[in-house]
């Protein structure tokens, strides 16, 4: 077997993340017959520091830099990310352009009770470590409070059935994947919850000059998703946002790759959201227009005070 019968894909070592990695180990020898696909499990900044909420933990890259200077040291072939997790910057050498279709991008409220989040009693805790997620439920429902919830999507459900939280939010699309979406109490509306940048959407990363794999893996992109991601993640870069930052975006991509984008920048405590939405068929450009109208509406004095209340993002 010659090395381009073997391919090694670097993953993170949570139920999720080793969930997407083998879903592309299947497809690519369903795609490839005979191939040798293998995993290699890379323990990140974010899994090991697990007591601190992430906006404290400071630094860009939370979740890939350690599998990304694997890829760059040959250790392996691709990395496969959750999109919302990688910085809009990368490394030297190293490309994401392939992007598999992208899972529903909603979050998904979870409750003990089966009451929606409307319906939360005053003061009901609502457990999420994203900074987003707290200004938009604060904003809609400022009677809720809200608590720092980490871990993994199971050990997150099972801080819920343990009664730590009245209710948790995560993103649908990992728990969908996992096979938990009948757990789900509501699936949020994005008026209510935008979601993060690129949620829902898998990136496949690899090195910029290893042409065999850049072209063994095409199979697996999807044109609108690209245009989508790639959207909102020219929005996020335009903020200069990283993904501890209350700044959402959602791109929808019609038959006729007409793109139209809604983008978010919120203040900590929810008392203020900049909101608004533009389209074109320019993701690059739709995205950093957008960012431009929102700082003209005030949205840079919201950031200026996040970065002030979190110095090490």
């Amino acid at each position: 077997m010659t090395d381009k019968q073997k391919i090694t894909i670097g993953t993170r070592g949570s139920a999720l993340a080793l969930w997407q990695a083998n879903w592309v180990k299947s497809e690519l020898e369903r795609e490839y017959p005979g191939i040798e696909v293998s995993l290699t499990v890379i323990k990140t900044k974010g899994d090991k520091i697990l007591d601190v909420p992430l906006a404290k933990v400071g630094g860009k890259g939370l979740f890939v830099k350690e599998i990304e200077d694997a890829l760059l040291s040959h250790d392996i072939d691709l990395a496969v990310h959750s999109m919302k997790d990688v910085p809009t910057e990368l490394p030297g050498g190293l490309q994401v352009t392939i992007f598999p279709p992208r899972e529903d991008p909603r979050d998904a409220f979870f409750s003990h009770t089966g009451k929606s989040l409307k319906e939360m009693p005053e003061g009901a805790v609502i457990g999420t470590s994203s900074l987003r997620r707290i200004a938009q439920i604060l904003n809609a429902y400022p009677h809720l409070k809200t608590k720092d919830l980490r871990g993994n999507v199971d050990t997150r459900l099972k801080k819920l059935e343990r009664g730590e939280y009245d209710g948790i939010i995560l993103a649908y699309a990992g728990v969908k994947r996992l096979g938990w979406a009948d757990k789900v109490t509501e699936l949020l509306d994005p008026v209510i919850s935008l979601p993060a940048i690129a949620q829902g959407a898998l990136g496949i990363e690899t090195r910029i000059d290893d042409d065999f794999n850049n072209q063994r893996l095409a199979f697996f992109h999807d044109p609108k998703t690209a245009l989508a991601v790639r959207t909102e993640r020219s929005l996020l870069r335009t903020l200069e946002g990283g993904c501890q930052v209350p700044i959402a975006a959602y791109a929808t991509v019609d038959e006729n790759n007409q793109i139209s984008l809604t983008g978010l920048v919120a203040a900590l405590d929810g008392r203020k959201i900049i909101k608004d939405t533009a389209s074109g068929k320019e993701p690059e450009k739709l995205g950093e227009g957008l960012a431009r109208t929102l700082l003209q509406h005030g949205a840079g004095e919201l950031l200026e005070e996040c970065f002030a209340a979190n110095p090490d993002i």
